[in-house]
């Protein structure tokens, strides 16, 4: 669907909210990614994660307890698929013997990665490898500490804290009547919302990507695109500072 979409538009960045990585061989993994790299001309965002249900994992054929060791393995692999020939690498579950692995992709070193995480453990891999942090469903109120630690201990890999940036995902349930002060972000009314989004720009929130699918009253296509049309009328008018 990227591939199609990459050679229907020529401005829009595209990409992923999130790969869950240990399923992937880094090899074919990084070539599909570095495809669509070059296809879009260099507008790709790599959003990984590690997930959160073992039965996705048994259904992938994928161990889940070490999980943690696999992602921050191919994380590895990955990046120096794309940045280097010959490549090579060993590690513990994933091995590259010395190769020319081509093309390589646009975006110089390499497609930004966009990292979910929750953990303490995780959260210290998106300072080691992320060039941002990509919460999905962690309040606002929470982000902007959550985010200076995650900058701190970027700083103690010896990375510059201030180019990871911070994204996040937004789950959007509408009402038709005000919700009250304990709704959860992205909830209620068309103005609730938009002040949401105002909030999230406030507090350095630079990509909003909006997940309309999950809302009980989505239940078509055109359901879900009058909803993004929603969501892009009231982004607007947010960046504009104008009343929804």
């Amino acid at each position: 669907m990227l591939g199609f979409l990459a050679g229907q538009t020529s401005r829009i960045a595209l990409g992923t909210s999130v790969l869950i990585l240990p399923w992937y061989s880094p090899v074919l993994l990084a070539r599909r990614l570095t495809t669509l790299d070059v296809l879009s001309n260099g507008r790709l965002r790599v959003g990984v994660g590690v997930g959160w249900s073992k039965d996705e994992y048994d259904v992938a054929g994928t161990e889940w307890g070490n999980r943690g060791k696999r992602m921050e393995e191919a994380l590895q692999a990955l990046k120096a698929i794309w940045t280097t020939d010959p490549v090579e690498f060993e590690g513990e579950f994933y091995s590259i013997p010395r190769s020319i692995i081509g093309l390589k992709p646009v975006q110089k070193p390499h497609p930004p990665i966009y990292m979910a995480a929750y953990v303490p453990a995780a959260l210290a891999r998106v300072a080691r490898h992320a060039d941002a942090w990509h919460p999905v469903g962690i309040p606002l109120s929470v982000l902007p500490e959550m985010f200076a630690g995650i900058r701190a201990m970027a700083r103690e890999a010896g990375r510059d804290p201030a180019a990871l940036e911070l994204t996040a995902r937004a789950y959007i349930f509408l009402s038709d009547q005000p919700l009250g002060d304990d709704r959860s972000d992205f909830t209620g009314t068309p103005e609730q919302i938009a002040s949401d989004i105002a909030r999230a720009r406030e507090i350095g929130v630079s990509e909003l990507m909006f997940d309309v699918t999950f809302a009980p009253d989505v239940r078509s296509v055109e359901d879900i695109l009058e909803r993004m049309e929603l969501v892009s009328r009231l982004s607007k008018e947010s960046l504009a500072g104008s009343p929804a």
